[in-house]
C-alpha cells in the first residue's frame, strides 16, 4: 500500500471541489440532449465527457503547475506512459460509465487520482447525478461524502462467513468466463453495474469482490485503487501482484478487486 503523503492529504479537498465541479458540468447533458460520436477503439464519447475534460485539465495544472495531466480524452497529447512511471502525475477519466450516461443510468463517475511512481496516492469518485463522493490520499483516509455533505471514514469489511457480494460488469465480462472465476467462491448476492463505482462499493464495505476479467486503461482503476487500498482492500492481477501504472499504451491486465483480508492473509491473494 503506498505510504500516506501529506501533501496529498492538502490537496484533497481540492480534487474533490474540481471533481464536483466537473460533475455540475455533465449534468445539463445527462438531463438534456448532447452529441455522441465514436473513438477509433468504437466506445462511445459524447459532449459531457468533453465538458468536463475541458475544465478538469486547467483546474489540476494549477493545482500542481509543471505535473503531467493525462486524461482519456487528451492521450494522444500525454506523454509516453513509460516515460511517467517514475514520475508524479494526474491521471483523470472525466465521465467514466459512457455507456452507463447514454443509457441514462446514474452509475457513471468522475475520476481524478494523483500517480507517484506507478502507485496511486490519491483517488476521487464523484457520481454526478447522486452527489455522492469518495476521496482518500492515503492509509485510514478514505471517506464517503453522501450528498454533498459532510466526509464520513469508510472501510472495506472481511468476507462475510455467509458470502461474497460480488460487483462486476454489466457490458464487459463473459459470462461463461465470470462464472468460472467465481465457481471456487460463496457468493451471495450480486451488485452489476457499470464504471469505478464498484471500488466505491468495496471501500465502503457494501461489496466485497470485484473481477474485471478483459481489459481496462488506467484512467478507468487508478482512482477507485486508491480508496480502496486506503480503506484497507486491495487491487491486484491475476498473479496476485498490485497494480501498477505506467505500463504501454496505460491499459491494464486482468485484476481483481477485494475488500478487506481476513487476519492472517495477505491482501490480494485468492482464497
Amino acid at each position: 500500500m503506498p505510504e500516506r503523503s501529506d501533501s496529498c492529504v492538502e490537496l484533497l479537498p481540492h480534487v474533490v471541489v474540481i471533481a464536483r465541479r466537473a460533475g455540475a458540468a455533465i449534468m445539463p447533458y445527462f438531463r438534456g440532449a448532447y452529441a455522441t460520436a465514436h473513438k477509433d477503439d468504437r466506445s462511445p464519447v459524447t459532449d459531457a465527457d468533453h465538458a468536463a475534460d475541458a475544465l478538469i485539465k486547467p483546474a489540476l495544472a494549477a493545482l500542481l503547475p509543471g505535473v503531467a495531466v493525462v486524461t482519456e480524452e487528451s492521450v494522444a497529447a500525454a506523454p509516453a506512459p513509460e516515460t511517467l512511471a517514475e514520475s508524479r502525475y494526474w491521471l483523470v477519466d472525466p465521465l467514466d460509465g459512457t455507456k452507463e450516461f447514454i443509457s441514462h443510468r446514474a452509475e457513471f463517475t468522475v475520476n481524478i487520482a494523483l500517480v507517484e511512481k506507478g502507485r496511486p496516492v490519491l483517488g476521487v469518485l464523484h457520481v454526478p447525478p447522486t452527489n455522492l463522493t469518495y476521496a482518500a490520499a492515503g492509509p485510514g483516509t478514505a471517506v464517503k461524502m453522501a450528498d454533498g455533505g459532510a466526509p464520513a471514514a469508510i472501510g472495506a469489511r472481511p468476507a462475510p462467513a455467509a458470502g461474497l457480494v460480488v460487483a462486476h460488469s454489466r457490458s464487459h465480462n463473459s459470462r461463461d468466463d465470470l462464472e468460472q472465476f467465481l465457481a471456487p467462491y460463496r457468493v451471495a448476492d450480486r451488485i452489476v453495474m457499470g464504471s469505478a463505482l464498484k471500488f466505491g462499493l468495496i471501500a465502503e464495505g457494501r461489496a466485497d469482490l470485484y473481477p474485471r476479467l478483459g481489459p481496462t486503461s488506467e484512467w478507468d482503476t487508478a482512482a477507485g485503487q486508491a480508496i480502496l487500498e486506503a480503506a484497507g482492500g486491495s487491487v491486484a492481477d491475476h498473479e496476485g501482484r498490485p497494480l501498477v501504472y505506467g505500463k504501454p499504451r496505460f491499459r491494464n491486465p486482468p485484476f481483481v478487486a477485494r475488500g478487506r483480508p481476513p487476519s492472517g492473509r495477505a491482501a490480494g491473494t485468492r482464497p
